[in-house]
């Protein structure tokens, strides 16, 4: 079973991000998490003889909105051939511990299947790969920063 901290970082999770509904089932235990009207986030979990309803969280305050990123200048938005996204909601990590230096920065050459970061969702930590061959022309997240699905993280000029 889940333990509340768990899914209390869960709860948070989904709030903060621009997922509706989210299904997870394993070993005979279910959890289901949905946004209604964006206000509330509803709970249920269920384990194996048992079915538990979390009391309704009190309304969330309203979404606050990031502060918007400057549009890059046009000679920066030249600069580019492709991006690196993230391929799941989480928490953005530019190294593999505190103590260690960055995957890569502006400048350094990567390949099809070079770590570029991490992304941790639910205290498993996932790397993700260039997917391009090319040069990191800029680094769009800041280490620690909770990233969406989707969301550009680096830009690639391509070779």
């Amino acid at each position: 079973m889940l333990k509340l901290e768990e899914l209390k970082e869960l709860i948070t999770l989904i709030d903060q991000s621009s997922i509706d509904e989210f299904d997870y089932e394993t070993e005979g235990e279910k959890v289901s998490l949905r946004k209604l009207k964006e206000e509330v986030v509803q709970v249920t979990q269920q384990a194996p003889q048992q079915v538990m309803n979390a009391p309704q969280a009190p309304a969330a305050p309203a979404q606050q909105e990031q502060p918007a990123v400057p549009a890059p200048a046009p000679e920066a938005a030249k600069n580019y051939d492709s991006e690196i996204t993230s391929l799941m909601v989480g928490t953005f990590y530019s190294k593999p511990n505190p103590d260690s230096e960055d995957f890569i920065k502006v400048g350094d050459r990567v390949e099809k299947d070079t770590v570029v970061c991490i992304v941790e969702a639910m205290k498993l930590f996932n790397e993700i790969t260039a997917d391009v061959t090319g040069e990191i022309v800029e680094v769009l997240v800041e280490n620690g920063e909770l990233v969406e699905y989707g969301q550009p993280l680096f830009r690639v000029k391509a070779n």
